[in-house]
């Protein structure tokens, strides 16, 4: 979602500040703004400078004045909850003085409240957001530090945000907070950064602290520090980003999507090196933090993860179910927390999350931690929240995924899914001949990407054939079900065509009575025991004089096209089926002049109800 950036040094910080904004385009946003600090007088307080803009960073960076010289600033990506993307709603946000500036991620949930009180004590408001609620307080606090009249207002806050903040008294300074939202800080020489993500940070830092939630930070150009919002001092210990700045670059292609969906070989290569023991024919997940004797008491396993995390879960649990033989099963994070569930001390939760960050799986897993259970993280973001209020956990090592439509990610969290299953299942049941047969198609990976990436051209002239569709059906049966909700979601998200995904013995339950010729359907059609059963579906499609799209391991006659795909073993056949329909949802969208990096109304990392 939002994306914060912020600069204190020696250096002209506006340059820095859009370059950190445009770093963070891929979060998604709707307007953008910059707030910088000039210098004080002798005898005169200082002075925050400002520009905001709605559309996109080369909109505010067109209204940027030549003359605007300041060495400390703060920046800001919006993507609305609070009043329509506007200028005026656009962040940084000041208070009546001109003295405060704040940029905010996150939601502040009694903002009316607050808003009300204000307005009753002649408070003027600008904006219709949420986030100019805390400029005021800010601005009204007694205290005597800018850190005290930041702790004051956020003492009546309630909700979640990563703020930073300058104010034209303490413009020595940047301080920031943290409850729900990223906050990291990026450590230079004599100059320090703040973001809401490490993107905004590589080219210039790769030692970088990440507050935890409750934490605020003091920011100078020599120095930082790190306490709680109640005060207490708090220990930071730099890290080491492990990726270069030259990753969040598009490589040569023409979106981050192409990027990504390009490198999924080379990911799979990466997520599976270093891991597997061909000796015991399993593999090492070190991470997990759980032995051999707690992994035998796990009696069952349940998954939570959004949107794309989330039915990367579905097939998780189907192949922890085959492999391991444990009961297993993903749920929305969303609701799980919403429905009072009862929470089992044999079984073992897993959130997914590509960022680490998305918060209703933060808050899910925050909830389990607090009723005991054991949480493991399936993430990609080394350090991130989730990676550290789990228990233990696994990394995806999927690289930077720029484009807010997940797709070597996705692929990446399956992989891991069915190491976790294989290591599982060699715990229990699972024979060695059964665990080297799985090994070995997991090494075919990265070369069936490859062939199927290599296939491209064809994918592309299917999808101009399929474009001018107002609606698609998706349907696939067990293993194919959630590869189909998953191809329809990428669908959705980046060319706009409405689309569902129903399993194939679910057709003539009810949504049969969509089937026509103007309503297309993509069926999975994997070649193992359910074959003839999903051949059988088609016949039901062509009956009605349905288009079909098959994504098979052989050439379907009563589909109309078939992507060929090459075999796998069943398990991990569902990899693979899903990477040409992500071509075919690009091409598609290409076709349609879609913005593919950046989808109406979506963000990348969730980090908001």
């Amino acid at each position: 979602m939002c994306g914060i950036v912020g600069y204190i040094g020696k250096r002209d910080v506006a340059p820095l500040l859009l370059e950190g904004l445009q770093r963070l385009e891929y979060r998604g946003y709707d307007s953008a703004g910059i707030v910088i600090t000039g210098k004080a007088a002798a005898g005169k307080p200082g002075t925050l400078k400002m520009v905001k803009a709605k559309g996109r960073v080369r909109e505010l960076e067109a209204k940027v004045p030549k003359r605007f010289a300041g060495t400390t600033g703060i920046a800001h990506t919006r993507w609305a909850t609070h009043g329509a993307p506007s200028d005026e709603n656009a962040h940084p946000h000041l208070d009546a003085e001109n003295k405060v500036a704040v940029v905010h991620n996150g939601i502040i949930d009694n903002a009316s409240e607050l808003r009300a009180k204000l307005t009753a004590d002649g408070v003027v408001f600008l904006s219709e957001t949420d986030t100019e609620v805390l400029t005021h307080l800010i601005a009204r606090a007694q205290a005597e530090t800018l850190e005290e009249k930041v702790r004051e207002a956020l003492r009546h806050v309630e909700g979640t945000y990563g703020i930073a903040v300058l104010h034209a008294d303490f413009n020595d300074r940047i301080v920031v907070a943290r409850n729900g939202s990223p906050v990291v800080l990026g450590i230079g020489e004599k100059e320090m950064f703040v973001a809401s993500d490490v993107a905004a940070l590589v080219a210039h830092t790769r030692q970088v602290v990440t507050l935890d939630d409750g934490e605020m930070a003091t920011l100078k150009a020599d120095d930082f520090r790190t306490y709680t919002t109640e005060g207490s001092t708090t220990t930071a210990t730099p890290t080491t980003v492990e990726w270069e700045a030259e990753s969040y670059d598009m490589g040569g292609h023409d979106t981050y999507m192409h990027k990504e969906i390009s490198e999924q070989a080379d990911a799979v290569d990466r997520v599976l090196r270093g891991r597997i023991d061909d000796r015991f024919s399993t593999v090492h997940l070190g991470g997990l933090n759980l032995d051999a004797r707690e992994a035998r008491g796990v009696r069952r396993i349940k998954i939570l993860g959004c949107g794309t995390s989330y039915h990367a879960g579905q097939i998780g649990a189907q192949l922890i179910e085959e492999l391991a033989r444990i009961p297993a099963d993903a749920e929305p994070a969303s609701e799980f927390r919403y429905r009072n569930p009862v929470v089992d001390p044999d079984t073992l939760y897993v959130a997914v999350s590509q960022s680490g960050e998305t918060y209703d799986v933060l808050a899910a897993v925050q909830e389990l931690k607090r009723k005991g259970a054991r949480v493991l993280g399936v993430v990609n973001v080394v350090g991130s929240a989730i990676a550290r209020e789990a228990d233990g956990g696994t990394y995806v090592h999927a690289g930077p995924e720029v484009c807010v439509v997940s797709t070597k990610c996705f692929t990446n969290t399956v992989v891991a899914f069915a190491l976790l299953a294989l290591h599982l299942g060699r715990i229990r049941d699972l024979s060695v001949a059964d665990g080297k047969r799985i090994i070995d198609g997991l090494r075919r990976l990265p070369e069936q990407i490859s062939e199927i990436l290599g296939r491209e051209d064809e994918i592309k002239r299917l999808a101009a054939e399929y474009a001018d569709a107002k609606s698609m059906m998706f349907i696939g049966r067990v293993r194919g079900y959630p590869v189909a909700r998953e191809a329809s979601l990428k669908l959705k998200e980046v060319s706009y065509i409405h689309a569902e995904a129903y399993p194939a013995s679910e057709l003539k339950h009810g949504p049969l009575a969509l089937i026509e010729p103007a309503m297309p359907t993509v069926a999975i059609v994997p070649d193992d025991d359910l074959l003839e059963k999903n051949r059988a579906a088609m016949e039901e499609i062509k009956a009605r004089s349905g288009r079909i799209l098959a994504v098979a391991h052989q050439v379907q006659e009563k589909a109309d096209h078939t992507i060929v795909v090459p075999k796998n073993e069943n398990e991990l056949d569902p990899i693979l089926m899903g990477i040409p329909l992500q071509l075919f949802a690009y091409h598609t969208a290409l076709a349609m002049g879609r913005d593919i990096d950046k989808p109406r109304n979506l963000a990348k990392s969730v980090t908001v109800e």
